[in-house]
């Protein structure tokens, strides 16, 4: 439950939804060129948290957060390839969605955006982060993919083509 959630986390959670949505307002209100200026600025923001979210997989094995205790001979049982690897997903696919045309990269951003919430659901099963990390991460996940689709649904609908990320 959000009741669950610390609330510095809570708070500084739903505090980082308001780029995404003053983009999606601003993509939709905003005259040329602003809108497409919206849109770039909403892109760069959706990679900049998207890699985030998986620095906290990073920090979370670093930490050793519900990994095999240290023992001699491996003293950091927790920074296996698999959950290391995983962390740095998310930056690679951003960098690669900060490239693309509007429709692609939003697309990508909200397939990406889903897919982080699955690894984060993975990440809270296996004791790898707290319990009260899912809830948040699910109702702050809608919310972002709802906002891109937004701005999705207004490029659609014409706003001027052309890359993303300028």
């Amino acid at each position: 439950m959000l009741s669950d959630t610390p609330r510095p986390a809570l708070a500084l959670g739903f505090a980082g939804l308001i780029p995404f949505y003053l983009g999606a307002a601003a993509v939709w209100l905003a005259p040329l060129p602003w809108n497409v200026h919206a849109l770039q600025v909403q892109v760069l923001y959706a990679a900049t948290i998207l890699s985030f979210l998986g620095a906290v997989h990073w920090g979370l094995a670093l930490a050793n957060r519900g990994g095999d205790p240290p023992s001699p001979g491996d003293p950091a049982p927790a920074m296996t390839w698999a959950r290391l690897g995983w962390s740095v997903v998310p930056a690679l696919v951003a960098w690669v969605a900060v490239v693309l045309t509007a429709v692609p990269a939003l697309v990508t951003f909200i397939v990406a955006f889903a897919g982080m919430y699955l690894g984060d659901r993975a990440a809270v099963r296996a004791g790898h982060a707290p319990a009260w990390y899912l809830p948040m991460r699910g109702i702050l996940t809608l919310l972002v993919i709802l906002a891109l689709a937004l701005s999705l649904v207004r490029v659609l609908l014409g706003l001027a083509p052309g890359p993303v990320a300028g």
